[in-house]
């Protein structure tokens, strides 16, 4: 284990396995390496990032908390996107070699104090990495969602082929021209994807990168989003609600029950 929050954030080991945490990027994961193949896209945008206190796009920035109305900031064109936490320092609560805890308070635009916590361990065995989130609120109870946006490459090394997804979803939504769900359920359609499944079993997505390594993306969460519309990576994004699930799913977030949500990706090279 070596922290270093400034250049080279906290790195983790087990076995072949080595994660790396920036807890001054969003505690996003900026590098996950197995066996020395890099699975996540390099660069401060990518990585794997948080989403918090909400997931994906908010329909015009707007969400209510039972007769009260709020306005977030508009930042995906006519939408407010993936939460407020993602290009916020985060503070390290605790490291040892193969775990960090870390957190970030809820502070304006975010209407309610609050504060995410994010667990990140790896398995003794190097075999597997569990994230873990919390929202917890330090007043007024409010809906949240969270969950992660992973940008895995497409292909691993000069020459790798590219990745191959798998997964079985029981629906997928429609998506509107504004790019969020209409609220109509309707039958999985073969990709290329920029849409949000859903896994009411929990999220459980396969992804095999030929001849190199093939990692799983497991959750009990049911919502997944699957991004594949560029050269260079795809997403698969396990989250407590769909898109907009502010105003159509909301989870309220209270004093005794905190919104908790984890996602297991498991791996084995060829």
């Amino acid at each position: 284990m070596t922290i270093d929050d400034t250049e080279r954030g906290i790195r983790l080991r087990a076995g072949a396995a080595e994660v790396t945490v920036r807890p001054d990027q969003g505690a996003r994961l900026s590098s996950l390496s197995i066996g020395g193949l890099e699975l996540l896209r390099q660069g401060e945008r990518y990585g794997s990032f948080v989403m918090a206190p909400w997931c994906g796009r908010t329909r015009q920035g707007h969400f209510r908390n039972g007769p009260v109305d709020h306005r977030l900031p508009l930042d995906a064109g006519e939408h407010a996107i993936h939460g407020t936490v993602r290009r916020r320092p985060w503070r390290t609560a605790q490291v040892d070699e193969r775990s960090a805890a870390l957190f970030c308070d809820l502070v304006e635009p975010w209407p309610y104090p609050g504060r995410v916590t994010q667990l990140v361990e790896l398995a003794e065995d190097g075999g597997s990495l569990t994230l873990t989130l919390g929202v917890e609120t330090a007043g007024d109870s409010f809906p949240a969602q969270a969950g992660w946006h992973p940008w895995f490459q497409r292909r691993l090394g000069e020459g790798g082929r590219p990745v191959e997804i798998d997964f079985s979803p029981e629906w997928q939504e429609e998506r509107g021209e504004d790019h969020l769900p209409t609220g109509h359920r309707m039958e999985p359609k073969p990709g290329p994807w920029d849409d949000c499944f859903g896994m009411p079993d929990g999220v459980d997505v396969r992804l095999s990168w030929p001849e190199q390594l093939e990692l799983t993306v497991r959750s009990r969460a049911q919502w997944v989003v699957v991004y594949d519309q560029v050269p260079e990576a795809v997403c698969v994004e396990p989250q407590s609600g769909p898109p907009n699930g502010l105003n159509t799913h909301p989870r309220l977030v209270t004093e005794l029950e905190p919104l908790e949500v984890s996602t297991r990706w498991e791996w084995r090279l060829a």
